[in-house]
């Protein structure tokens, strides 16, 4: 009996690399497919051509493609081996495994390419392989094993844990970047998963890498949940200053999302002794609803606080949090204290009562308005001579018909 396609293809799983059992996301993750199908003449190749390509079976063929005749060998082969699916995929994998064990450099580089594209139909022992190519003795080999690494990385994350570990941490950028390349992508797909690698990376003694797993905290803070606030929270108690900064610049983000934990944070970061983390404090606060006491709370501390621009900062946002009232006896409270000569004058101005002490136009800016005269009473009252509002009088117009004294005193 003609085994099911469901029986051939086996799902890879991701598991937690410390327990083995599956990573609970909590949400549905949509799966990224490593590298788009590898496209060449091998694509005018019938699957059987392709398999018997890739074993040797068949030492070359002659196919037309793109307008030329391509001769095709064992390489052509084995970069076909992607195509292979459902009922193929389990011959593409033993073919592709004879490939990664070959003393042929080329031919191991070409299977390297292909790799992360088999796993996806099935992966066992593929990434053995991997690990120990990343140390071959060719150089070919190694960088098509990085290449490997790093577009295997957000859609096999434990397959290639261990292996991605050991690169992170190399001394040799070659080695090292494109896993750092990898973790980044797997920030997409798998973010507890990162989680993971950051946690070890920050209990290291090398400040480097503790600098650079720290800067992928802003590619977890709204994907990863608490496994990122503890990290963030570990990281703003770094000795160095360059990781509190790159946790700090997480706060922003955070406020948005979780503002009760940003908050908490924040109010670690805003006592940080380097500038940068506190002016990234600064910025959260901003960005944080000020209707939260805890927020208002920590708005409210900043005003006292013995570094002059967090001062600066939280006294330019108390306008924003306080009814004129009670911002005048803030302010007034607060110029007992200050003694930055800039900012004893902006609370100077917000002491100041323009009802009160204002020029008359600013007192009467306060009153209110008279109410409108109705249109009607207005002409009525401008035909009798009698003045609208704070209108004056129209001018008294003499009868054309009235007698003059001297007039009178003839008759």
């Amino acid at each position: 009996m003609q085994p099911m396609i469901g029986d051939m293809v086996r799902e890879y799983i991701a598991r937690d690399p410390r327990t083995g059992l599956p990573i609970a996301t909590g949400r549905r993750q949509t799966r990224k497919t490593s590298k788009k199908e590898r496209i060449g003449p091998w694509m005018e190749c019938t699957r059987q051509q392709i398999l018997d390509l890739s074993t040797g079976a068949n030492d070359v063929l002659n196919v037309d493609w793109n307008g030329g005749r391509h001769i095709l060998g064992r390489v052509d082969g084995i970069q076909g081996l992607g195509r292979l699916k459902g009922v193929w995929a389990d011959r593409a994998h033993a073919s592709l495994l004879l490939a990664l064990e070959d003393d042929d450099a080329d031919v191991k580089v070409a299977a390297l390419e292909v790799l992360p594209t088999v796993a996806e139909q099935r992966s066992d022992e593929l990434f053995d392989w991997l690990s120990v190519l990343l140390d071959d003795d060719d150089l070919h080999v190694r960088k098509a094993a990085s290449s490997c690494l790093e577009a295997a990385a957000p859609t096999f994350p434990s397959g290639v844990d261990s292996s991605l570990a050991q690169e992170l941490r190399s001394s040799i950028s070659a080695r090292s970047e494109p896993a750092w390349r990898g973790l980044k992508s797997l920030t997409e797909t798998w973010p507890e998963v990162v989680c993971d690698h950051i946690d070890e990376l920050l209990l290291l003694d090398d400040i480097r890498l503790r600098r650079k797993a720290s800067k992928l905290l802003r590619n977890v803070v709204q994907r990863a949940g608490a496994m990122a606030w503890d990290l963030i929270s570990w990281a703003l108690n770094d000795a160095d200053a360059e990781v509190r900064r790159n946790a700090s610049q997480t706060l922003s983000s955070l406020s948005k999302k979780e503002p009760r934990i940003a908050i908490m944070l924040t109010e670690r970061a805003i006592l940080d002794s380097d500038a940068k983390v506190r002016n990234n404090a600064l910025r959260a606060i901003r960005s944080m609803d000020t209707d939260d006491s805890r927020a208002r709370n920590l708005i409210m501390n900043g005003t006292r606080h013995p570094n002059v621009e967090v001062r600066r900062s939280c006294i330019e946002m108390l306008p924003m949090l306080l009814v004129e009232d009670k911002l005048r006896i803030v302010a007034t409270e607060l110029l007992q204290t200050e003694t930055d000569a800039d900012l004893k004058k902006m609370l100077s101005e917000m002491t100041y009562d323009a009802s009160i002490e204002g020029t008359e136009d600013e007192k009467n800016a306060f009153l209110s308005p008279a109410l409108p005269v109705p249109a009607l009473e207005r002409e009525v009252a401008h035909a009798q001579g009698k003045a609208v509002g704070l209108e004056n009088a129209p001018p008294e117009i003499p009868l054309l018909d009235a007698p003059r004294e001297d007039d009178v005193l003839d008759s």
